[in-house]
């Protein structure tokens, strides 16, 4: 008999876990998953990019009756509602596909379901309930939860996190978002096109830190435009629940007056940290480091032989997919193969309308490692966009000025979550701006707008 009861323990089910399960399973391992919520999944199926996802797309369709836009185009409605019970019964149907989902995919590839949550009794054994497994190689995949606000208590009610901002029971006559990054701006989009006043606090002096500059000043452009108030440069000193209010207090994040703004609602959204507490990383040897991650090496091997790491618990982008690549990367180096993510090429995408993706260098960090040339085409400019009736945003393509190899791909338009994965690809392939320019393009599509800012690098766009 083996002294081991699993080859591979995967200890959480969210996209890297679930996935590294999967293919370590298809591999020829005998492996199981440790999860204590009801649904597998993680933050990202169950109250993170699904359903939040599910919001928008509603919101968006509400917004386009309700605004008029739909009537421009020679549809016309009588009186519209919105059935807000209805549109979380979607959110709910969908998060319940998904994660059943999941467990189907489990049984058919023989993954056991370890139902609780995991600590290390020891370098290869775990306990998960009144149950102790050993294993030959263990997978923490435990992801993150939302950062706190020093003084700021969540109660899900007045004070909510990302995600007590997909419950909410009815419309807040005011939200204010603390934090100008991709969940509180996608959050805020949802309920801003419903009906809620929203304003958002940024300590930063743009909002989405970390994205190209023009794509900052032309995202914050456009949702003023759609009536999200922002107040950047701005610093949260206290919140005051009272009642059914609260009273969000701030003052420029460099010195000066202080005001009160008072809200129905305050959605805490200034970021994600590592899950490790309860692991009882110590029993089996681990530590983190200052942001509570766990170093790895280039396999995704952690100190300790036979623990392995991926997803949120790690350095880099807090990103579902991120997470899922390391996941099928990880299982495949367990069982010997080469398993591979280029981290330099991981995209990132907002879900508001219009949609934000980049990929690869902003313009700013493309200047600081040597000469570039940069290629900007509006959509305006784009034919699709244009019977759509979508003129906002722009794609913009950076390259090396001696070699052309393309460095960093934005967009703003509705489409970009899926155009990035082009610019990606072509980044993957080692791409030149000339590669893309001369690459056909189908007629009329949004993608078109790839083509002609990679032919501007050049200075040669056809349709400006």
């Amino acid at each position: 008999m083996s002294e081991y009861d699993f080859d591979v323990l995967v200890i959480g089910a969210g996209p890297g876990g679930y996935v590294a399960a999967i293919r370590a399973a298809q591999l020829g391992l005998k492996t199981a998953c440790a999860e204590g919520r009801e649904t597998l999944g993680g933050t990202c199926l169950n109250v993170g990019c699904i359903p939040s996802k599910a919001l928008l797309h509603a919101s968006e369709l509400y917004n386009e009756a309700a605004s008029g836009a739909l009537a421009k185009l020679g549809v016309k409605l009588g009186s519209v509602e919105l059935d807000l019970d209805a549109m979380h019964a979607q959110r709910l149907d969908a998060v319940k596909g998904l994660t059943g989902g999941i467990e189907y995919l489990f049984k058919k590839n023989k993954v056991e379901w370890l139902k609780g949550y995991a600590s290390f009794t020891g370098k290869d054994s775990v306990q998960i309930g009144d149950r102790t497994v050993r294993a030959k190689n263990i997978v923490i995949a435990t992801g993150s939860s939302v950062t706190p606000l020093p003084g700021v208590e969540v109660d899900q009610k007045i004070v909510i996190d990302s995600t007590g901002a997909l419950e909410l029971p009815k419309v807040p006559e005011h939200l204010v978002v603390i934090g100008g990054g991709v969940i509180g701006l996608e959050l805020g989009s949802v309920w801003r096109r419903v009906g809620a006043k929203v304003t958002v606090v940024e300590y930063l002096d743009q909002i989405l830190p970390g994205f190209d500059g023009d794509v900052r000043k032309e995202a914050q452009k456009l949702f003023k435009k759609q009536g999200i108030e922002f107040k950047t440069g701005t610093k949260v000193t206290g919140v005051a629940v009272n009642g059914d209010k609260a009273a969000v207090t701030i003052e420029p994040a460099k010195g000066g007056d202080a005001e009160t703004i008072e809200a129905d609602n305050v959605l805490v959204a200034i970021g994600r940290r590592p899950n490790t507490s309860g692991l009882n990383l110590e029993a089996a040897g681990l530590t983190v480091n200052a942001r509570g991650q766990i170093e790895i090496g280039h396999e995704f091997e952690t100190a300790v032989d036979g623990i392995w790491a991926i997803g949120d618990v790690v350095p880099g982008p807090m990103l579902a997919h991120k997470a899922e690549d390391e996941g099928i990367a990880v299982a495949e180096n367990i069982a010997g193969l080469t398993g591979i993510v280029n981290h330099d090429l991981i995209p990132s995408v907002v879900y508001t309308m219009p949609e934000i993706a980049g990929i690869g260098l902003t313009e700013e960090a493309a200047k600081e490692k040597g000469e570039i040339k940069v290629g900007k085409f509006p959509m305006a400019g784009n034919s699709r966009a244009k019977t759509n009736h979508e003129p906002d945003g722009f794609v913009k393509v950076i390259s090396d000025a001696k070699t052309d190899r393309v460095l960093g791909v934005w967009i703003i338009t509705s489409l970009a979550g899926t155009m990035i994965a082009q610019a990606t690809q072509a980044m993957e392939f080692g791409a030149t701006s000339e590669d893309i320019a001369y690459t056909c393009h189908a007629h009329p599509t949004h993608s078109e707008a790839i083509k002609e800012a990679a032919m501007a690098v050049t200075g040669k766009p056809i349709h400006i």
